[in-house]
């Protein structure tokens, strides 16, 4: 609910049979996707990313580690007979994610929401016993889509800590520099570069609807985060591309009732 208050609502809408597990995979991906933020040596990052690799291999050996977090997936694992190889990625890629770099373009970004976001849906795909490509094909483009999405909604925070991660290869299209974004700039070449990853992350939204109709309906609930997506690409579009504008940081009151909405309606 705190560090995750998205991925906490979009849970509260699963069956109850698969409702704790699911929390307990969320509260799993955020010790490695926090690990970055708290360190100021690699090192330290890695040992920690290697606790988590660890208490997976012992999870998978029906040997938890005594941590809350890992018992309770651990219990989900036995439930569900969960794939271990997503977990491992989720840990493989954020433990690559500890270098402090930009992705050179936007395939590499989206590599890696294909590891982070999209495993996490396949996950909970298993969580709802649905086993089927066309739900894993919309999974694949709907993390992508959030792996894109997250990286837009940290740009601000980042700044502040004079870092960039946006893909390289789209501002220097543009003709824009990491210390425009630092210095929060917002002139027409570097509202385009917002625009053109934002445009990226719609059109993987496209792509996992344009085949909802062979999804089958028990998936649905797996996919109930592109609402939080959708708002925030709407609110960007109403502020011309300003990353920086201050209502894209506060927390969406109505995202409670929109996917009440999007659940009731049954789509994605």
């Amino acid at each position: 609910r705190k560090r995750d208050y998205e991925g906490f609502l979009c849970s509260l809408l699963l069956p109850a049979e698969s409702r704790t597990s699911a929390f307990a995979l969320r509260a799993f991906n955020m010790y490695p996707f926090q690990i970055k933020d708290s360190i100021t040596q690699k090192t330290t990052g890695l040992m920690r990313m290697q606790f988590w690799r660890d208490a997976v291999e012992d999870i998978y050996s029906d040997n938890p580690p005594h941590q809350p977090v890992a018992t309770e997936l651990w219990r989900a694992v036995k439930r569900h007979n969960l794939t271990k190889m997503w977990l491992m990625k989720i840990i493989d890629e954020r433990e690559k994610n500890l270098d402090d770099r930009a992705y050179h373009n936007i395939q590499e970004l989206e590599t890696y929401a294909e590891n982070t976001q999209s495993a996490l849906l396949y996950l909970t795909l298993e969580m709802l016993g649905v086993r089927d490509i066309h739900a894993d094909h919309a999974a694949s483009h709907i993390g992508k889509a959030q792996g894109i999405v997250t990286c837009l909604r940290a740009t601000p925070y980042h700044c502040t800590r004079r870092k960039v991660f946006l893909p390289m290869d789209i501002c220097m299209l543009h003709g824009v520099s990491q210390e425009d974004f630092i210095r929060g700039k917002q002139d027409k070449n570097v509202r385009d570069v917002i625009y053109d990853i934002a445009s990226q992350a719609h059109i993987h939204l496209e792509h996992a609807r344009s085949f909802s109709k062979k999804v089958p309906v028990k998936a649905y609930p797996a996919f109930f985060c592109t609402v939080a997506l959708d708002d925030y690409l709407y609110n960007m579009r109403k502020v011309d591309f300003n990353i920086f504008h201050p209502s894209l940081q506060k927390k969406s009151t109505l995202l409670p009732l929109y996917l009440y909405i999007r659940s009731w309606k049954k789509t994605y």
